[in-house]
């Protein structure tokens, strides 16, 4: 077993990648040796001086070190004590036996019109809600986005009924990690952990104005919109990983605004898919020409 050692954005911050995944779990973050009690790995590595948090995660474990040294003049002998660790049958995670046991999920990768967003589908429903995350600050009522963030090529999330879009930096491939996205999602469900806390949840002001208790206080136009997205646009949207929600609508320049979510936010081919489809879909559904559609990215 060969380890590799790469680089992070964080240049505190260094990986330790094994070629296959190591825990079946959830990911760890151990502060300090008293919180390693199921991690004989981690327990030992606390032992080296300039060991500050260790995280084991997916296929690796990443370190970060106190400013006392320079990752250049100790990482080639860290990945040595971690590749003698396990090759003389040390564990990296002790299994919990106390644990519920496992409910077998499958999980698949879509792919969508925005190539940097890729569609994972579960075989069962995971919430009621529709969410989206830009960063892990906004991500507090979802435990699983709170972790697939710590991954450093995810840049957005979008969770809804039964799949999770997921967004990535154009510096990564597809190619490259997909898999450990889509281990990484199966292992976390499987294992309970919570997908979304449905009552820590913010909703948007827009999200709001289309329930039904705000519904009632749109003009006319802007109620009929709402029922054109949610009866026509949404499900075929939803195909492709993506959500659009009514914003508002000017009765005076005739402009409707939307916003798109998940794939369908920066996506090369929304805006003919706003003016062909969505824009042409309202003129003739509300028979008015004059109708003019502009997006507004989440």
């Amino acid at each position: 077993m060969k380890i590799t050692i790469k680089e992070t954005q964080n240049p505190t911050i260094i990986k330790f990648e094994f070629p296959d995944f190591i825990t079946q779990n959830e990911s760890f973050e151990y502060k300090n040796i008293d919180e390693t009690k199921n991690s004989p790995l981690a327990q030992q590595l606390f032992y080296l001086p300039f060991v500050k948090t260790v995280y084991i995660s997916g296929n690796f474990i990443a370190i970060e070190r106190f400013s006392i040294v320079e990752w250049k003049d100790v990482q080639e002998d860290v990945a040595e004590q971690i590749e003698n660790f396990v090759s003389n049958g040390g564990k990296i995670v002790v299994e919990d036996e106390n644990k519920a046991k496992k409910q077998p999920i499958t999980v698949y990768g879509e792919t969508t019109p925005n190539p940097a967003s890729l569609k994972f589908v579960i075989n069962k429903g995971i919430t009621k809600s529709t969410v989206e995350f830009k960063n892990i600050d906004e991500a507090k009522a979802s435990p699983l986005a709170q972790e697939l963030f710590k991954f450093h090529y995810v840049k957005e999330l979008f969770i809804t009924e039964n799949y999770i879009s997921v967004t990535k930096f154009e510096s990564y491939s597809w190619d490259e990690i997909t898999l450990e996205i889509r281990t990484f999602i199966k292992q976390f469900i499987e294992n309970g952990g919570t997908i979304l806390d449905e009552n820590l949840i913010e909703k948007s002001s827009k999200q709001e104005k289309q329930e039904i208790k705000n519904f009632e206080n749109l003009d006319v136009t802007s109620q009929q919109i709402i029922n054109i997205l949610e009866e026509y646009v949404k499900p075929a949207v939803a195909a492709d990983g993506g959500n659009i929600l009514f914003d508002s609508y000017d009765e005076n320049d005739k402009k409707v605004k939307v916003i798109l979510q998940g794939s369908c936010n920066g996506c090369p081919s929304s805006t003919f898919t706003l003016k062909n489809g969505i824009e042409n879909m309202l003129k003739s559904m509300l028979n008015n020409n004059e109708l003019v559609v502009e997006a507004i990215n989440g």
